[in-house]
C-alpha cells in the first residue's frame, strides 16, 4: 500500500513540475505557425537547439545550430536586442531555450509550434 502511496506522489510531483514549466515557458515565448514563422524568421536570429548529429541530417535555410546543451556556453552569439526565432525537433527545447535567454535579456522570442518534424518549407541538409 506505501508503495502505490508513493508512486502516485511521484506522478503527481511530476504532472505539478510539467504544468509549471508549460506556464512558465508561456510567459516567455511566443509559440508561431510555419506560416507565421516564416513571415519573420528572415529578419530575425534563427536559432536550432537540437543536437548537431540532426542539424546536419536537416535544418531550416539560414538557421544557426547552438545546441541547448551548451547553451551556457555560447548563448552570448545570439544578440538581445534583435528577434530570436528558436525551433527543436518537437518543440519541447526551444521552451527551455526560451526561458534560459529571456533571464540573459531577449524579450522578443519565439518558437515553431511543432518544431522541424512539422516543418514542410525549404530545408538544408550537409
Amino acid at each position: 500500500m506505501t508503495t502505490l502511496y508513493l508512486i502516485a506522489a511521484i506522478l503527481f510531483a511530476m504532472i505539478v513540475y510539467m504544468l509549471v514549466t508549460v506556464l512558465r515557458t508561456r510567459g516567455a515565448v511566443a509559440p508561431l505557425t510555419q506560416d507565421e514563422f516564416i513571415a519573420g524568421y528572415r529578419k530575425a536570429q534563427l536559432i536550432d537547439v537540437r543536437e548537431p548529429k540532426d542539424f546536419d541530417a536537416g535544418h531550416i535555410l539560414g538557421a544557426r545550430n547552438i545546441p541547448l546543451t551548451q547553451f551556457r556556453q555560447r548563448y552570448k552569439e545570439i544578440r538581445p536586442d534583435k528577434p530570436v526565432y528558436l525551433y527543436d525537433q518537437n518543440g519541447s527545447r526551444s521552451g527551455r531555450a526560451a526561458l534560459f535567454l529571456k533571464k540573459r535579456g531577449c524579450s522578443q522570442l519565439y518558437m515553431l509550434k511543432g518544431g522541424f518534424r512539422q516543418w514542410t518549407g525549404k530545408i538544408k541538409t550537409k
